[in-house]
């Protein structure tokens, strides 16, 4: 008995030094853990390929200049449960290229808004082979892994001008997609302009969207008829995803001029 007592201090100080680490990690868990929580999670996916020229690029970028710091798409912000979202902003091309161009921020204000957009204005658009939206949807899904906010909905915002040519089969990357309870909505861009490389511009595009790109509760796409209306359609779009009430009946709309 003797010997067990006088071991018994040694055993508390090794047990003491072994559990420093743990003690350290488990302290610090909760502040990683810690999310902002938030009305929506919205990934914005832009369509970067070759099918797309600096015009149409330009284009895009200024629908989102307009859209996002909309007083329409500030009172939506403003009027939600929360008050506030977050939002990144990538762009994809071929399965070997997505990019994110702004990480993670949070709106809830014009104020916001605005920093957003000159923080975007900043960083010039790129151009790149291919069109995979199966390789946007799954650069998608690690970013809502990476997400510092915790949203009652998750959506990945699609806009592009082709269907997929380049990686796994869109419907398998929709499906991990609409699996992990994240829902999908499109922006198809109809135009009659040859694409960098000289191909055919895809005048279904609508209805290619509808059966392989959207899916998730509440769903739906906005229609762009040609690269000059992409700001009145992304207006309306993202007015109805950040208020949550996506459009009844059919999923094609025609977009609608940003003063309506």
């Amino acid at each position: 008995m003797p010997i067990l007592r006088k071991s018994l201090p040694a055993l508390a100080r090794l047990w003491c030094i072994a559990c420093i680490p743990l003690l350290a990690l488990l302290a610090g868990s909760p502040a990683q853990a810690q999310k902002t929580a938030v009305d929506i999670e919205l990934v914005l996916a832009i369509d970067v390929s070759g099918s797309v020229d600096p015009f149409e690029a330009r284009m895009q970028r200024d629908g989102y200049y307009a859209a996002l710091t909309s007083p329409k798409v500030i009172r939506a912000i403003e009027s939600g449960v929360l008050g506030r979202i977050g939002v990144i902003y990538m762009e994809w091309a071929g399965a070997h290229y997505q990019r994110t161009v702004i990480d993670w921020t949070l709106i809830n204000n014009a104020d916001s808004a605005r920093q957003f957009i000159a923080r975007l204005a900043d960083v010039p658009p790129t151009s790149q082979r291919w069109t995979s939206i199966s390789g946007a949807m799954d650069y998608a899904m690690t970013l809502f892994a990476q997400s510092p906010f915790e949203g009652t909905r998750r959506v990945i915002d699609i806009s592009g001008d082709g269907s997929n040519n380049n990686g796994r089969p869109i419907r398998e990357a929709r499906e991990d997609v609409l699996k992990a309870g994240v829902i999908v909505n499109g922006l198809p861009i109809i135009n009659d302009r040859p694409t960098m490389w000289g191909g055919a511009p895809e005048v279904f595009l609508d209805k290619y969207y509808e059966e392989n790109v959207i899916g998730g509760p509440g769903s739906f796409m906005i229609v762009a008829d040609g690269f000059e209306k992409f700001a009145d359609a992304i207006l309306t779009k993202l007015i109805m995803e950040i208020a949550g009430t996506p459009p009844g009946g059919p999923t094609r709309y025609a977009a609608r001029r940003a003063d309506e």
